[in-house]
């Protein structure tokens, strides 16, 4: 039988980044692909004890049906922590409880966008995020990605230009792929634009709690008195990638059109670990959970950085994150990318082309990410001198 899918689906393609992972099977690859917390970073023992404890006291609530918005402590301590932390949370916002972060940001763009509208992304972006606003056949256009931030000029210019853009996508604290940060000044400037052509600003922060280096860099959402902003975050990189436990804040009249669309999705986020993360958040110290998971990402940094100063040709460029799971290296346009990643690939270490963060796969890229919360540190050291090799070999050809 012939079948045919829907216009929504036919265009998708798989994720660069889970397609690489069948690769990975081989426990002898290097994987500098993955997006994943370290499994080191995840509190086993508490999270055993916590576990243990709710089905022992309150196993009917943990394996019931819940409420939609999430479950109500989990939800007021994440509420108290983002005013704390990051001065989010105005009267007129609401929080929920999301899937992990990919399902907020789904549903923002689900409530916002129909057929047709525009999304304005950074250049690069997160392909998760890319192939969520694909799938309700938006125009993706795309900003190019400066030290400081997103092209003001070139926002301003897609802005001005296109009546039919509905959303900004910005990752301003360590972006992926990037690893880089905005500004101050650049996010206060996305959102008088923002305010200006009558937008929303979907703020993606997954990685803001991992900052190993460098100062604090207020959210866009805390400048937000109008009601522009839309935040997304996640329990994924500092607690557990696999609870998918993630949050949206942001004006209740949009959170209220995502809660109904949330409930035809899933009903609810998994409920028990909801308990789980609420007790954790509640009676273990997350502060110094954070703090450690921070130590460990900044020696791993340090660690690839280091390598890379050592094996890599001066030519090459890339990025020197101050916090996040990512850097960006650039090599030197006579390199082919998509022989460099199979030729490392067949040297035993992965990476991921750049090309899969672009808005069109099609295009040129002469990029590629280095994840290095994964990789041990004989690793980092071993899989940066390959990489190195390769690339003095291809630029002498």
């Amino acid at each position: 039988m012939q079948y045919t899918f829907s216009d929504k689906i036919s265009p998708l393609k798989p994720s660069a980044i889970r397609e690489i992972f069948k690769s990975l099977a081989d426990p002898s690859i290097i994987s500098f692909a993955a997006g994943n917390p370290a499994p080191e970073s995840f509190p086993v023992r508490e999270l055993s004890r916590i576990s243990a404890e709710i089905f022992e006291n309150r196993s009917a609530e943990a394996l019931q049906y819940s409420i939609t918005e999430g479950y109500t402590p989990l939800r007021e301590l994440v509420s108290a922590r983002l005013k704390e932390k990051f001065g989010i949370g105005g009267e007129d916002d609401m929080l929920i409880i999301t899937s992990g972060g990919q399902q907020g940001l789904d549903l923002t763009a689900k409530v916002l966008c129909n057929e047709g509208d525009t999304v304005i992304v950074e250049n690069p972006s997160f392909i998760g995020a890319l192939n969520a606003f694909r799938a309700y056949n938006t125009v993706l256009k795309s900003v190019d990605l400066n030290e400081d931030g997103m092209d003001l000029v070139q926002l301003e210019q897609l802005l001005a230009s296109d009546k039919r853009v509905r959303m900004i996508y910005t990752i301003p604290t360590f972006q992926n792929p990037k690893g880089t940060t905005a500004s101050a000044e650049n996010r206060r400037a996305v959102l008088a634009l923002a305010k200006k052509y009558g937008v929303i600003v979907l703020e993606d922060n997954p990685y803001g709690e991992l900052r190993f280096a460098g100062g604090e860099v207020p959210t866009i959402k805390s400048m937000d008195t109008e009601g522009h902003v839309v935040y997304s975050g996640s329990f994924s990189k500092v607690l557990s990638a696999g609870m998918r436990v993630g949050f949206l804040c942001g004006p209740k009249e949009i959170l209220t059109k995502v809660v109904v669309a949330k409930q035809v999705n899933d009903v609810h986020t998994n409920i028990f670990f909801q308990m789980m993360a609420a007790e954790y958040m509640d009676k273990c110290d997350m502060d110094a959970h954070i703090a450690r998971i921070r130590k460990l990402y900044r020696t791993k940094c340090g660690a690839m950085l280091a390598a890379m100063d050592q094996y890599f040709d001066k030519r090459v460029q890339y990025t020197r994150p101050q916090g996040g799971l990512f850097l960006w290296v650039t090599l030197p346009g006579q390199i082919d990318m998509p022989t460099f990643v199979q030729r490392a690939i067949e040297r035993k270490v992965a990476v991921v082309p750049g090309s899969a963060f672009l808005t069109d796969e099609s295009l040129p890229c002469s990029s590629f990410r280095m994840n290095y919360s994964m990789p041990s540190l004989e690793q980092i050291d071993t899989g940066c001198r390959i990489l190195g090799e390769l690339a003095d070999e291809m630029l002498g050809d």
